[in-house]
């Protein structure tokens, strides 16, 4: 089986405080962050919604693209999220 990693951007609402990571198991990486399961930024803001991602199959091609992101001013993250989902839809909802 083919291992895949992802990049994603989570937030509390739309242009609400985002926090972008790098995961090898989405649907366990969001529910993590639905229940607050780890203390740290996403619990302590509330961020539940995930709102983009992007697949790779190298996790340092992953990693790479997250500190990437990471690095961004925050409009190119928000432009970013706008160009798949302009309406800040939770991808995590019956899409994991």
């Amino acid at each position: 089986m083919e291992k895949r990693y992802w990049v994603y951007i989570i937030t509390d609402k739309p242009y609400g405080t985002l926090y972008v990571g790098v995961t090898n198991d989405l649907a366990r990486r969001i529910w993590e962050h639905k229940t607050g399961m780890y203390v740290g930024f996403s619990k302590r803001y509330g961020l539940k919604l995930l709102v983009y991602h992007e697949e790779y199959a190298r996790i340092e091609e992953a990693i790479q693209r997250e500190k990437q992101i990471k690095k961004w001013r925050r409009d190119w993250k928000i432009d970013l999220i706008h160009k798949v989902n302009h309406r800040w839809k939770d991808c995590g909802e019956g899409h994991l």
